[in-house]
Formats: structure tokens, C-alpha cells, sequence
């Protein structure tokens, strides 16, 4: 029986192996280097991010947390769970604000809104892409709440895939999110539904200057 099961398997072996053949180089004909100037591959990333159903809002470093309060109190947020390492002068006046070290008094699943940075932009696909860093919350914080805050300075936005990967090249062990647009699914009828797999909603405050 042992040595059936072992001719089995050298046949099978034999069959699978793998024939080495000179080795081809790789084509690399995708655009690796973006051209667009740094205001137009801004407005590339807000297109793609409208048309996700993002909502946008522009705001100066001096002004980000009175945007941010600003739009809570339109989306009367009633909590909102803010990262460690989120920027001070960002925070916004806001008396539901939790910090992350907080966040046992109260279950995750009961926020309703996280407020994060990021750590790249990408222009062509309207992508955020976070490493989960300081200022980033972990994984868990930004897909369980139902409206994701997200700040992002201009000078973050690249305009390729290829760009963005550059840009994290020292974080490729960390858990990287890549985000476009807020969750949304459709089933085999093709209905559309959103915040199954992360945010209803996301806003984006664009940081300029």
C-alpha cells in the first residue's frame, strides 16, 4: 500500500515539475511617473473622489478643526473616536470627541464617525491609502464606524499606483488600507448597498498651503 502511494505521488511530481527555461525580463510598460502639476493631480484625486460619492472639504492648516467641528455638527455626529499621534491643532471643539485610549468605555461598534490622516493619495485611482500609523487609528477604527473623517494634505497626493507604493516603500510590513470612495456592494441583482464592508460615508478635508 505504502509503495502504491509513493508511485502515485513521483508520477505526480513528475508530471507537475516545473521546466526552467531561460529567464524573460519583466515588461514594466506602465506608467510608473505621474506629469500632471501639483494642483492638477489635487483635482484628479477630488474628481475621482466625487465620483465615488465622497464628500469634499477644502480648509487651511489654520482651519482644519473648525471645518471638521463644522461638519459634524451638519452630520450630527454625536461620537467621534480620534486616533493617538492625530495632530492637536486639528482637533476639533467637539464634546462627543473620544480618544482611541478611551475607547473601552464605550464599544466601537456604538461610534459613529472616525477622524484620521493619511499617508499617501493617489490622483488616479481617488485612492487614501493609510499605514494604520500615528494619527491613523488602527484597522478596526476606520471600517466599523459609519462615517470616516479623513485629512489629507495636498502635498500627499502622487498620481500613480506605482508613485504611492514608492512612497511606502519603509511601511511594507504594515497593515496598509488602500480606501476609495465609501464601502458599497451590489449583490447579483446588481443593488447597490453601502457600509457593508467598511463607512456609509467619507469625507475628505483637503489640506491646503
Amino acid at each position: 500500500m505504502a509503495e502504491t502511494r509513493e508511485l502515485m505521488l513521483a508520477r505526480i511530481r513528475e508530471a507537475i515539475a516545473v521546466q526552467h527555461g531561460p529567464e524573460l525580463p519583466l515588461p514594466r510598460d506602465y506608467e510608473r511617473q505621474g506629469s500632471l502639476s501639483a494642483e492638477a493631480r489635487v483635482e484628479t484625486l477630488l474628481d475621482r473622489l466625487r465620483e465615488y460619492d465622497a464628500q469634499i472639504y477644502e480648509a487651511s492648516s489654520e482651519n482644519v478643526a473648525t471645518t471638521v467641528t463644522n461638519l459634524c455638527r451638519q452630520r450630527q455626529v454625536k461620537s467621534l473616536v480620534v486616533p493617538e499621534g492625530f495632530p492637536a491643532e486639528w482637533l476639533p471643539a467637539f464634546g462627543g470627541m473620544i480618544p482611541e485610549g478611551e475607547l473601552d468605555r464605550k464599544p466601537l461598534s456604538e461610534i459613529e464617525a472616525v477622524l484620521t490622516t493619511c499617508t499617501v493619495a493617489i490622483a488616479h485611482t481617488g485612492s487614501l491609502v493609510l499605514r494604520h500609523g500615528p494619527g491613523e487609528g488602527t484597522r478596526r477604527l476606520t471600517l466599523l464606524p459609519d462615517l470616516h473623517i479623513c485629512i489629507v494634505r495636498e502635498e500627499q497626493v502622487v498620481e500613480t499606483v506605482p508613485e504611492a507604493f514608492d512612497a511606502l516603500r519603509e511601511y511594507v510590513t504594515a497593515p496598509i488600507t488602500f480606501i476609495s470612495g465609501p464601502s458599497a456592494t451590489a449583490d447579483i441583482e446588481m443593488t447597490r448597498i453601502r457600509g457593508v464592508h467598511g463607512p456609509r460615508y467619507l469625507d475628505v478635508v483637503l489640506v491646503r498651503g
